[in-house]
């Protein structure tokens, strides 16, 4: 049987969770389904080819997001599927001379690695279109049966193996992204009803639905905003891509995988339905409409993170500037890069530059240096079962108030600092009375980066660290360099001005160039 968290294990903080709601475009209090019990869906990976940063983005939010809950008492039923049919596998398959299944299990590979090597936990189930076959032909069929899909018939009468969804069928379509014409984002609607903050807006919807391809024959379709459920083989698909069916041979669409992949696992209800912001519309929108039509709950509510930017364009393959995250990890760890994408609101855009990077390797020095410290003035390092264990309402209540604000990452991280540059002003004063209190902020600090994925000790990163940086020497450097900025960050603090200066003169003369900032000291070499 499986186990859930009684209520009288979830504590208040529990209850002060708020979250917002992409459909009702508000923040409130977030009550599960089943007390004690959170269920979630989240868009996996289209298995096409190699996993770039863009991909990671959503699914480090979504896996900050999992580790709170779970840190506040939930049992936490996390599901990420794998589309591993679809047109662009079938294409590039073509275009490589490939079986488009191995090339897709080959990518599927990929991305798997990416997730392990950045830390997010796995999915407690991971199904893959391909094996939801017969799921999805009885959605079909259900849909076909209450009214909302039809069947389009060749000349002679029989099924041709295209299905679409009736919109016309289903008044409330559009209740997701608030669209009054289904096909196209109406503009002046989506502008009067934006958040004040700029920085968690959402861009309009997408323009596009992917589910229909160039080449479909739009005029068998009822209505222009009908979509596909099913879609019969193009004469250049492999044989085996295709799947018999009572309304013809053919595959699925892209919106009906999700709906049926999310009902096995999860059933008629359940709490959250994430994704990138990019899946608002079409996708999210059309499942929610065939979910609904075929008489289920769905989704109780709805969390989209936003995207990777480089010089303000978002980080894609189509627009060829997506960085794989094998080419990010040359140059910085893993733990690195995991920083940089966690570090920023789920819903705000992050800008991929050297700076996010600079300051992640600037945060990545203040925390080892200080478990080095702690470590040195207490005598003891908490263990990870320790850390692990640790109960959040134990945790700074300025770090739970703020994840509990709709995962404020930013006012979580800086609790985190202010422990940490707490713990240095104890460790500098040298009092042996001290070492409890040390030892306290020591445990607090690592507590609170595990909520984040990034306690340095975890198993996780131990061991991989400088192979994944690739440069062994700049790691020795960037731990010396980072010890004098500590000194020069606490004399700094104690107004002694005159060390800190020549502090920056001895670096400067080494070659070494020093930059200020909001979350403490980074440096280049000149």
């Amino acid at each position: 049987m499986e186990s859930i968290a009684s209520p009288a294990s979830l504590h208040g903080l529990a209850s002060r969770l708020s979250l917002y709601d992409s459909a009702t475009r508000s923040q409130a209090p977030f009550v599960p389904l089943v007390p004690g019990k959170v269920s979630m869906y989240v868009c996996g990976a289209t298995v096409q080819s190699s996993p770039h940063i863009g991909h990671m983005r959503a699914a480090v939010a979504f896996d900050v997001l999992r580790r709170w809950m779970e840190k506040l008492g939930y049992r936490v039923v996390f599901v990420r599927n794998v589309t591993d049919i679809d047109d662009k596998i079938l294409v590039k398959a073509k275009e490589a001379s490939q079986k488009w299944w191995a090339r897709a299990y080959h990518y599927e590979r990929e991305f798997t690695r990416s997730y392990e090597t950045l830390g997010v936990l796995p999915p407690t189930y991971e199904p893959r279109a391909t094996g939801h076959m017969i799921d999805m032909i009885q959605l079909v069929q259900r849909l076909i049966d209450r009214g909302h899909a039809y069947v389009v018939e060749n000349p002679d009468g029989t099924p041709s193996g295209n299905v679409y969804f009736d919109v016309r069928s289903w008044p409330e379509y559009g209740e997701l992204t608030h669209q009054k014409t289904g096909t196209l984002p109406d503009n002046a609607d989506e502008a009067a009803a934006r958040p004040v903050d700029p920085s968690v807006d959402a861009p309009p919807a997408e323009k596009t639905d992917r589910s229909n391809r160039a080449d479909e024959d739009v005029s068998s379709k009822r209505d222009p905003r009908d979509f596909a459920l099913w879609k019969a083989p193009k004469p250049t698909d492999p044989d085996d891509a295709s799947w018999p069916t009572p309304f013809g041979k053919g595959r699925p669409g892209w919106h009906l995988e999700c709906t049926a992949m999310s009902h096995r696992y999860l059933g008629d209800d359940f709490d959250i339905h994430g994704g990138g912001l990019d899946l608002r519309f079409p996708h999210h929108e059309n499942e929610m409409a065939q979910s609904r039509a075929a008489g289920w709950g769905f989704a109780h509510h709805w969390m989209h993170s936003a995207w990777v930017t480089q010089k303000g364009e978002k980080m894609s393959k189509s627009l060829g500037n997506g960085l794989s995250v094998d080419q990010v990890l040359a140059d910085h760890s893993a733990w690195v890069i995991r920083y940089a994408l966690a570090s920023v609101h789920y819903r705000s855009m992050l800008e991929w530059s050297a700076d996010s990077l600079d300051e992640a390797e600037a945060a990545s020095a203040r925390v080892r240096n200080f478990l080095v410290s702690a470590k040195r003035f207490t005598g003891v390092q908490p263990s990870r079962e320790e850390v692990v264990s640790f109960p959040a309402v134990e945790l700074p209540v300025a770090f739970s108030d703020a994840m509990n604000d709709d995962v404020n990452v930013a006012g979580a991280l800086a609790a985190v600092f202010s422990a940490i540059r707490d713990g240095n002003s104890f460790i500098a004063n040298g009092k042996l009375s001290d070492v409890p209190t040390v030892a306290r902020i020591l445990l607090q600090t690592r507590a609170m980066l595990d909520v984040f994925g990034l306690d340095p000790l975890d198993p996780q990163w131990v061991g991989i660290e400088s192979d994944s940086r690739g440069c062994a020497e700049r790691n020795a450097l960037n731990a010396l360099v980072s010890r004098r900025l500590e000194a020069r960050a606490q004399a700094r603090h104690d107004r002694d001005f005159v060390t800190a200066d020549a502090i920056r003169s001895e670096l400067a003369e080494s070659g070494i160039a020093i930059k200020d900032g909001d979350t403490g000291s980074t440096w280049e070499l000149k």
